[in-house]
This record gives structure tokens, sequence and C-alpha cells, in this order.
């Protein structure tokens, strides 16, 4: 019996829990809390889409560069802005058609927009298409170097530049453009507003969402992780 004793005693014990003091929230402290991420999640919902949207111009721009995957529509705002600044030119950015080329006879965005101008009442030598080669990822980057690359073979002497694109999308067009161009020259950007859906209620819209969703994504993306997006 003692030997039996002294091996039950050599056993060793395994303890899967203990017991332990832990701080946690007072009744008042959860409501403080729940207040503050009710408020964080508010003012993130009505602030979200105008700080993607955003427009923040260059008055004496001398350049006006387009995305060319833009609608007609913005298309139409972006030649309003050209006519009443005092640009000297318009140059439209942009990668290869997904659909449509056998139908249209143009292979890439840039092309389009450039022809869209003409169409619409702006002097040929005025606009100049920058085509994006054809790219995997990265295709707002890709455009923005291979405007870059342009302008550094082109005789066009200028220091600063705004640049045109649509709703959420402005704000990494804008980081992207200027983490290339900056300090050599100066980048503003003007922000067309999107008619797929009411951006002061974006959360009411499939579109909306959805958009809000995937451009918030892409700018911490490209802000934090990896620019070249």
């Amino acid at each position: 019996m003692q030997a039996k004793n002294r091996r039950r005693q050599n056993f060793p014990k395994i303890k899967l829990i203990i017991r332990q003091e832990m701080w946690t929230l007072t009744a008042q402290g959860w409501a403080i809390a729940i207040a503050l991420i009710a408020y964080s999640i508010f003012f993130t919902i009505t602030h979200v889409h105008s700080f993607l949207a955003v427009t923040s111009p260059i008055k004496s721009a001398e350049v006006l560069v387009v995305e060319g995957w833009l609608p007609d529509y913005a298309i139409e705002e972006a030649l309003t802005e050209f006519k009443k600044g005092s640009y000297r030119q318009i140059i439209s950015t942009g990668g290869s058609l997904g659909k449509g080329s056998y139908l249209t006879g143009y292979n890439n965005f840039a092309d389009v927009s450039a022809a869209t101008f003409i169409k619409l009442g702006l002097e040929a030598e005025k606009v100049v298409a920058v085509p994006t080669p054809f790219v995997v990822k990265d295709r707002s980057y890709a455009s923005a170097a291979e405007f870059d690359r342009w302008l550094s073979n082109s005789n066009l002497q200028i220091q600063s530049i705004n640049l045109f694109s649509l709703d959420v999308h402005s704000r990494r067009s804008w980081l992207i453009f200027k983490k290339l161009l900056n300090p050599d020259i100066k980048v503003g950007v003007i922000a067309a507003k999107t008619q797929d859906y009411d951006p002061e209620k974006w959360w009411a819209s499939s579109q909306g969402v959805r958009t809000i969703l995937d451009e918030t994504i892409a700018y911490i993306y490209a802000r934090f992780l990896n620019w070249k997006d």
C-alpha cells in the first residue's frame, strides 16, 4: 500500500485551468465603449465617400490628364473643366479595351477618350492619347508611369497638372500620380460625380456599397502596402 501511495505522489499533476483575476469594463464603461464604436462607424459611413472622391485642383495647372476609362458624362465634364481653365492640353490615358475593339476600331481607352473629345468639338491638336501597355495588375500605376515616360520624351515643359478621375477612384489615382511626378510636377485632382448611385446615400444601393468597399480596400492597399496599383 505504501509503495502504491509513493507512485501516486511521484505522478505529475496536470492542470488545464487556473483561477486568476482580470480587468473588465463596468456597465458605464461598456456603454461608453459601445457609444464610441457606434460614433466611429457613423463617422466613417458619412465621410468615407468625400474622402475618397477628393477634389483638390491646382488653379494654374497647365495640363489636364484624363483617365480614359471614364464614362461619357464624365468626359463631358472634363471638357467643361478644360474650357474654363488655363490648360494648354488634354492628355488621355488608359489601357486596352476589354470589349468592342473589333467594332469601334480602337484598341485602348486613351484613344477612345481622345476621339470623344474631338467629337465633342475639341481641336485635335489640343488632345493627346497616351495608351498604356497591357498589364494584368497595377493598371493605375501603369497609366501614370506611361504618362511620365511620355512627358519626359516630349517637348512639353510643365510644372503642374490636374488629374481628372471619377468619384471614389480619385484618391487612389491622385496618390499614384503624386508618387511618380512629385516634386518635379505638382499634381491636383478633380473628381467627376458618379451617376451610378447617390453619393450622399451610397449605403442605400448595392452598387454604392460595392464601389465604396472596393475602393477603400484598394486605397489602403496602395497607401500602406503597395502604391503601384
